[in-house]
């Protein structure tokens, strides 16, 4: 499944979408950075609540096909920004971690 596809799908904000058709090979939730720096895999859509600049640094080093920020965390402009120039895709839901991670899981069974 391509981020455009779960975006479409699940019905989550676009930040930023610059590599629309990038696979999602699994999922990575975490919100301590340095944790998901080392665990999370390429080709993962991670899900957190983290919002500073710092996410899209630890995105990049991870090669994540997507940051999912859940319940609606606020974002400035200029981490959007950010992922735009760095090109990492960022969406955002309503839904807490916990119900977005069973929505990617049960999307990507399929």
């Amino acid at each position: 499944m391509t981020v455009a596809d779960l975006a479409n799908a699940l019905s989550f904000e676009i930040l930023s979408l610059p590599d629309p058709d990038r696979e999602i090979t699994g999922g990575y939730t975490g919100d301590l950075l340095s944790w998901v720096m080392g665990r999370a895999k390429s080709g993962d859509a991670w899900v957190t609540i983290m919002t500073n600049v710092n996410v899209v640094a630890v995105a990049t080093l991870a090669d994540v096909a997507c940051v999912i920020i859940a319940e609606n965390s606020e974002v400035g402009a200029d981490i959007i920004k950010t992922a735009s120039d760095k090109q990492i895709n960022v969406l955002r839901s309503s839904l807490s971690s916990y119900e977005v991670c069973k929505a990617l899981a049960s999307n990507l069974e399929n």
